[in-house]
């Protein structure tokens, strides 16, 4: 592996406007295959196959021929002034006129009056008016938008509160280029500090920037051929500038060292390549086994934007590898220091000194590694204590800021109709080989009312053919209550019996129960995903460093690490522990896809970490040194990129926090700390403890596993590097462990 890597970096640089030829050639192909790819049908509303409430939405798009689940909606809740009712000749005009204004434009599909539809509250001071449209929100024009909201403001100039909920006039999602924006800025000037170096900090900058862009223009070229969209490729753009400024930074990073070891620039970028280059090869597997992994889980959306980014991490790793030697070809010495350019037998003294603070960190540390690790793991610990209690779900309109339309909808009619009025369970009968299914649906809309935790239910509506049924049952408990989970629980248990006295059967769905199944089945693939990509890496991890300790330690690192991350984000989000601090106004659930993503992309990034600094440990062991030396050369090479990495990530993902939206802010929140605890806890505290604890032995290998393991050479032991042209200290040959 270190062999043939050595002698691809010094093609690359080489034969460096070929290479760079190739790449301008690749990113244009897949900027014109994106510009000329038809758009991508996101027609399929399937996102979990399998869940009952899923099965329960595909019977109603079956057997209710039209109707449109995805079309936008506006829910406008009317609030009458103090004392007076929305029942009042005055109130009701105002209504009845925005009713009429709303309905019409040529993508509204209905606009019903709450007079009509039973919508007003029991007290008379609220009422609601839904208006459907023939499109999905995305689809909605401008002028049918400043339709509705002049309806809208038109009613609140005659004395009535109006606040709006629904889709059709919620933000839609911004797109991500201001986050990836701030990203490369805060990643520039960190760059800049670690190799003060404009060429060098920019270099890892450009090669990333060019493999997200092949990477994306991929995705978009594709996407009507896959089902892709830009949704989905959002984690490949986020992971796919992540790592590509982390290997090019290794490789960077170890090319300069070379360097200022006195190798011309040719053989530098092939030694740079051969070493840095082999964990970067290793590094992007243990990325992409975490990213491929997504696919276990049962969700296609999930599937697909974890192959996508694992397409990402790949073209970041072949950037790293032909892209960063090749530019590094065209400006040889651009990217060293200035010490290194004006002095490179000082700067060789220099860098062996050992004094720098990657080495006196690791020494600090192994002078008492018992109780610095006692005092990590505690720490660590305690933080993930909370994640016992962790609860899934979907934050709606309830955690949005109560600045906000929606949030004041929302609460308006938790007030005037009950908390469950926002989570409406709805019931499908299918009554198909049913004797008598008018009889059938009523019999199970009665029992389904009776049940304890049910507010009240519909009439059933029948389809055109008269075989399926549809009602709502609202709970009285919100969406995210417990005991809402627990009514959906209850009616489930309760439907053998109810199936056989009235001769059909029915399901549960909703909004409410499509985010407490998909909660669920969630949870329950957690553990095994987890199972699944930690297995793959300490198998892999086995191979790179040939030791059976290290894997072991680097995974459970990794687990300690994101325990604490989700304990650490339970006490904030769901417990509210300092949530004020972060403009967290609301607390619940936690989103249900969160924990997978912070599962997946944290195990990438704290893999990266291990790779870099463990892989240069064990350089140093297999030349010669003893365990302690190798530890300390191991931090003194690759600590301060590592941290600069780190920074880095923590830097892009504490941006999120600032959103409005309680699920971005969650993720931006949970990534965060997650990659504060792994780098710095663990990989740059742990790590070297427990190396310093174990010696020789953290190395060992049995004979019989050692001759079934292909060897891979990541520390370049294979390569022979030719001599320095240092004048100050000639090169000398290093001996080998066996």
């Amino acid at each position: 592996m270190a062999t043939f890597l050595y002698r691809l970096g010094r093609g690359a640089f080489r034969r460096r406007w070929f290479v760079v030829l190739l790449w301008a050639v690749a990113l244009v192909m897949a900027g014109f295959g994106a510009a000329k790819a038809p758009a991508a049908d996101d027609s399929n509303t399937s996102f979990m196959p399998g869940i009952e409430a899923q099965k329960a939405y595909d019977l109603i798009g079956e057997r209710f021929p039209g109707t449109d689940a995805n079309g936008a909606n506006a829910r406008i809740v009317f609030v009458a002034p103090d004392g007076q009712k929305v029942t009042g000749a005055g109130a009701r005009t105002v209504i009845d006129d925005f009713v009429t204004e709303a309905g019409q434009g040529s993508q509204v599909a209905s606009a019903v009056s709450p007079y009509k539809a039973d919508a007003v509250s029991k007290d008379g001071s609220t009422a609601y008016s839904t208006v459907t449209y023939k499109v999905a929100a995305g689809d909605l024009t401008d002028s049918s938008k400043d339709a509705l909201q002049h309806a809208v403001d038109h009613a609140r100039d005659q004395g009535v509160t109006v606040e709006v909920g629904g889709t059709a006039l919620a933000a839609q999602p911004a797109a991500g280029g201001s986050a990836e924006a701030i990203g490369i800025g805060i990643a520039a000037i960190v760059l800049l500090i670690t190799f003060g170096s404009l060429a060098a900090a920019g270099l890892p900058l450009l090669t990333a920037v060019i493999g997200v862009g092949i990477s994306m223009a991929g995705i978009i070229a594709l996407g009507s051929t896959f089902g892709l969209s830009l949704t989905t490729g959002t984690l490949a753009s986020m992971l796919g500038l992540a790592v590509g400024i982390d290997y090019a930074l290794f490789v960077v990073s170890r090319y300069r060292e070379e360097r200022s070891r006195g190798r011309d620039p040719r053989e530098a970028a092939g030694l740079a390549v051969g070493t840095a280059g082999s964990a970067v090869v290793f590094a992007g597997l243990t990325v992409i086994i975490a990213l491929g992994g997504l696919s276990v889980i049962g969700v296609p959306m999930l599937t697909k934007m974890g192959l996508c980014a694992a397409g990402a991490v790949a073209v970041g790793v072949l950037v790293a590898l032909t892209l960063v030697p090749a530019l590094l070809g065209m400006w040889p010495n651009a990217v060293l220091s200035r010490g290194v350019r004006k002095n490179r037998a000082r700067a060789l003294r220099k860098q062996r000194s050992e004094s720098n603070g990657g080495s006196r960190w690791a020494r600090f540390v192994q002078r008492r590694p018992i109780a610095v690790l006692l005092v990590c793991v505690a720490a660590l610990g305690a933080l993930a204590l909370p994640s016992a209690s962790l609860q899934l779900g979907m934050p709606g309109d309830e955690s949005k800021p109560t600045s906000t339309t929606e949030r004041r909808a929302y609460d308006a009619l938790a007030e005037g109709f009950g908390a469950g009025f926002n989570g409406p369970l709805t019931i499908v009968v299918d009554a198909k080989n049913s004797d008598g299914p008018k009889a059938a649906a009523t019999a199970i809309a009665e029992r389904i009312k009776d049940t304890p935790g049910v507010v009240s239910v519909s009439s059933p509506q029948f389809n055109p053919t008269g075989d399926t049924a549809l009602f709502s049952a609202v709970p009285a408990t919100g969406p995210n209550n417990e005991s809402t989970k627990e009514l959906v629980q209850t009616i489930r248990a309760e439907r053998a019996g109810l199936e056989e006295s009235a001769g059909a059967t029915f399901e549960v769905t909703g909004s409410t129960a499509m985010d407490i199944d998909v909660a669920t089945a969630l949870q329950n693939a957690l553990v095994p995903y987890l199972i699944v990509i930690v297995g793959l890496a300490l198998v892999l991890l086995l191979v790179v460093f040939r030791s059976v300790l290290v894997p072991i330690k680097a995974a459970l690192g990794y687990l300690l690490s994101v325990l604490a991350s989700l304990g650490t984000v339970v006490a904030v989000f769901q417990w509210g522990w300092g949530a004020q601090l972060l403009g967290v106004e609301q607390t619940g659930p936690i989103m249900s896809l969160m924990p997978i993503f912070l599962v997946g992309i944290v195990f990438g990034l704290a893999m990266d970490y291990e790779v870099f600094l463990v892989a240069r440990m064990r350089e140093a062991y297999v030349h010669g040194d003893r365990p302690a030396q190798a530890v300390v050369a191991g931090f003194r090479h690759n600590a301060r990129v590592v941290v600069a990495a780190a920074v880095i990530m923590i830097a892009v993902f504490s941006g999120f926090i600032s959103s409005t939206e309680s699920m971005i802010k969650t993720i931006g929140f949970g990534l965060a700390i997650a990659v504060l605890f792994d780098a710095f806890f663990v990989r740059m505290t742990i790590v070297p403890a427990v190396l310093a604890l174990l010696g020789d032995k953290a190395w060992w290998l049995p004979r019989w596993l050692d001759r079934l393991l292909p060897r891979v050479d990541i520390e370049g032991s294979g390569l022979t590097p030719a001599p320095t042209e240092s004048a100050d200290e000639p090169a000398r040959p290093e001996p080998a462990r066996t």
